[in-house]
């Protein structure tokens, strides 16, 4: 069965995480994406955290699966006419350099455009182009706190946190691959390449725009309903941090289940949204409280919130946070268990649905990774290895039209 990117080639000339996150997703979907490394070094987290001597490390094979690995020297004028020949054939460039590398290397933006028009040039950057920040080195971290995150995640009387989830990285280069699809999408239409660019500010900003949305409140109104500083805390003029309150206006905690005092993760969270208040009643065995004016509004909750869930924890003492939601589901409660990683990685129905994937690594053996997030219904996505540092130069460039006593050459001027 062909896949929905076949035909796409991709140069990949990123690193790290945002880049490559980007291009490994559309190479699940069936784009060649060649990764282009230095020779003898390669991408830098083929060495970071390595668990497995003179193995790469997991941060390298999760981030590129599915890829082939090209090793080009492009100080080198033989590898300059390599890269060349790559862009003729080429859908896509994507690259994460700092500002003005490619021009340095001599493949400014109008040179590539020269070579094919209908190029995608897309760029992973820290701060979108003009920021004052522009020159500014990016990472994970540094954009959660530029984009608005660390300020608001955490709780109230301790500092800005950050979230564990790759918010700057591997969300940019999300946000990046829509912005080559519907580059690619156009180019059906006009036949034209352009540049794409995504930041990794703008890109935690877009997941943050609801602590965006009660800035504007807070600035109308001097406080916020649903927060846990309400009513009885106060509020400065700027969004809070709110502990592990809802964001959506829908009241919410973590709350202690059977066994924390030993399980750190022996957690649920709970969620009290105004329509499911009668079944949360009847869940707990406090039918009394559907028609309590003291409880059946959200408003006349708010001020007892946290003696609601203390309660909540209470009835959650003697159950673990499995049997917990066990019961909290027949009630169409929004709940989840607090899982950790290693229950995550041993959990039979992200195995089942490809979500988490056992992958065979020449060196590394065995490993598992995660698997498409996005499931089709006539899509099948196959995961399989990430390559090792050059495993597919020589292809390439017999891909390109180079002979076997070219390759030899190109080896031995070491611009591969």
């Amino acid at each position: 069965m062909s896949k929905p990117l076949e035909g796409i080639k991709i140069i990949d000339f990123t690193h790290v995480q945002a880049g490559p996150a980007c291009t490994q997703l559309l190479a699940w979907f069936g784009a060649d994406v060649i990764k282009v490394e230095r020779p003898g070094a390669g991408d830098v987290t083929r060495s970071q955290l390595r668990h497995v001597k003179d193995a790469d490390a997991l941060y390298f094979t999760m981030l590129n699966s599915n890829k082939r690995s090209l090793t080009l020297d492009t100080k080198t004028a033989q590898g300059k006419e390599v890269l060349t020949k790559l862009i003729k054939e080429s859908d896509v460039m994507v690259e994460n350099f700092g500002p003005g590398a490619l021009d340095r290397m001599g493949f400014t933006w109008e040179h590539i455009q020269e070579l094919n028009p209908g190029m995608i040039l897309a760029s992973v950057k820290g701060f979108s182009e003009g920021h004052a920040y522009e020159d500014l080195k990016v990472y994970e971290n540094v954009a959660q706190c530029a984009g608005g995150a660390a300020s608001t995640t955490g709780f109230w009387d301790g500092p800005p946190t950050v979230s564990a989830a790759a918010l700057g990285d591997s969300n940019t280069g999300m946000h990046l691959a829509i912005g080559i699809l519907t580059a690619l999408h156009q180019k059906t239409k006009n036949g034209k390449g352009q540049k794409v660019a995504v930041s990794m500010q703008d890109s935690v900003l877009n997941l943050c725009r609801v602590k965006l949305r009660d800035q504007q409140r807070l600035d109308a109104l001097g406080y916020l309903e649903e927060y846990p500083q309400y009513p009885h805390g106060e509020f400065s003029d700027v969004v809070p941090r709110g502990g592990n309150a809802g964001g959506g206006g829908q009241p919410g905690w973590v709350l202690k289940c059977k066994g924390w005092e030993t399980d750190p993760n022996a957690y649920i969270y709970f969620t009290i949204q105004g329509h499911a208040w009668a079944p949360i009643c009847k869940a707990l065995g406090k039918p009394e409280w559907i028609e309590d004016t003291a409880y059946n509004t959200a408003e006349a909750r708010q001020d007892k919130i946290f003696d609601i869930f203390a309660f909540i924890e209470s009835w959650l003492a003697d159950k673990t946070k499995f049997e917990a939601i066990d019961i909290l589901r027949k009630f169409d409660i929004p709940c989840a268990p607090v899982l950790s990683m290693k229950e995550i990685a041993n959990d039979p129905s992200l195995r089942k649905s490809g979500t988490v994937v056992e992958v065979d690594h020449p060196k590394l053996g065995k490993y598992l990774t995660v698997g498409s997030p996005i499931k089709f219904s006539d899509v099948t996505v196959e995961i399989t290895a990430s390559p090792l540092l050059g495993q597919h130069t020589n292809e390439v460039l017999a891909d390109l039209g180079y002979s076997q006593e070219e390759i030899v050459a190109l080896h031995d001027a070491k611009a591969v």
